[in-house]
């Protein structure tokens, strides 16, 4: 598995090119080979191309703002000028969270996902931890969006951190949904008195050694992409730099 830092961590200090080019350069020298493009201001995709090929950074994930829905065809060119082939949204937003609409999330992704796979690219959804709520029938909310998505049509970036927030028990959760898992994402658990925060990955209480291990042995996920949602006035290259010095423990061991 490879290890990238997922950009929204560091959002703050990318909002400007200079700021960016900056960043990219930051980020390259911890040690990353891999970026997740997230968070960041709107920016030429050329530009961000040629910043990352600049400091030998490859974009494989994004969390992208376009119109997925409407305008699938230029959300392709846009990722192929990136050089990425997963395509990501964050969420599904609250539509898709009242009842009687969140089984429409497949009408409205099901087609824009599969013209993205006849492409070579594939569609990734990120989850937190409401997806994993039970809802009005039962059943869990991510067992409503997951319908009528198949695993060839859409990918999960699991987020691990989220995962244990909602109280699942996280190497079961990678055994069930393996094959949707070519990305996931990365950070620890802490706390501060009784309250729960984001801590850089191994200064938390995640059993990451055992979700290393598994998820090498399933041998289905290509990244493990670090994001620090928060860091709590630490500095956030300095957070990107512990996670990524303890994952290549793990990856080295």
């Amino acid at each position: 598995m490879k290890i990238g830092a997922q950009t929204y961590t560091v959002r703050d200090f990318t909002q400007n090119e200079r700021d960016f080019r900056e960043s990219m350069k930051r980020i390259a020298d911890i040690g990353y080979e891999y970026i997740q493009l997230s968070g960041a201001g709107s920016f030429n995709p050329r530009f961000i191309r040629d910043v990352c090929d600049e400091n030998g950074l490859k974009i494989v994930l994004t969390h992208t703002k376009m119109d997925i829905i409407n305008d699938v065809d230029n959300v392709i060119k846009y990722h192929e000028i990136l050089g990425c082939k997963y395509i990501g949204i964050g969420g599904s937003g609250k539509k898709y969270r009242i009842p009687g609409w969140m089984d429409r999330f497949s009408a409205d992704y099901y087609q824009p996902a599969l013209d993205m796979k006849n492409a070579g690219y594939r569609f990734m959804y990120h989850t937190h931890s409401d997806e994993f709520g039970r809802v009005g029938d039962g059943r869990r909310l991510l067992d409503h969006l997951l319908e009528g998505m198949p695993e060839d049509v859409m990918g999960l970036t699991l987020d691990l951190y989220w995962l244990q927030y909602a109280g699942c028990d996280v190497l079961q959760w990678i055994e069930k949904l393996q094959n949707r898992l070519q990305c996931v994402h990365a950070k620890d658990v802490g706390l501060n008195g009784n309250q729960i925060i984001m801590a850089p990955v191994g200064e938390g209480n995640m059993n990451y050694p055992a979700i290393w291990d598994l998820l090498e042995k399933l041998g289905k996920t290509e990244y493990v992409l670090v994001e620090q949602d928060e860091c709590y006035m630490n500095n956030p290259f300095a957070c990107l730099e512990s996670s990524y010095k303890y994952l290549n423990s793990l990856k080295n061991k």
